[in-house]
């Protein structure tokens, strides 16, 4: 079974950043396509950012593009994502996910986080 544990949300202005860890225990983590993933009150949960198994590859939601970076590091088992020029619309439960197959913009993954809150204040 693999876990999956997000941690570095919070309540940050708008302007600023955060960055967010997903740190993932019972498999090794360079198998998987990992995805990031957030949910607003009353909405649907929305594609954030991807990466592919290697890194080599990356996805982006338009509405993050130029602003949000994925990242990860297979050694340490963790996925980052690094949110600059934070926007009061960004505020939402953001979640890690895993899939076997390669990185996917859709919300077809295997496994997924508990999500982490992050507010942002105007």
């Amino acid at each position: 079974q693999v876990q999956l544990v997000e941690s570095g949300g919070g309540l940050v202005q708008a302007g600023g950043s955060l960055r967010l860890s997903c740190v993932a225990s019972g498999r090794t983590v360079s198998i998987f396509g990992m995805g990031w993933f957030r949910q607003a009150p009353g909405a649907e949960r929305d594609f954030v950012a991807a990466i592919s198994r290697s890194g080599s590859n990356t996805y982006y939601a338009d509405s993050v593009k130029g602003r949000f970076t994925i990242s990860r590091d297979n050694a340490k088992n963790t996925v980052y994502l690094q949110m600059n020029s934070l926007k009061p619309e960004d505020t939402a439960v953001y979640y890690c996910a895993a899939r076997y197959a390669t990185a996917s913009t859709s919300p077809r993954y295997d496994y997924w986080g508990q999500g982490t809150q992050v507010t942002v204040s105007s």
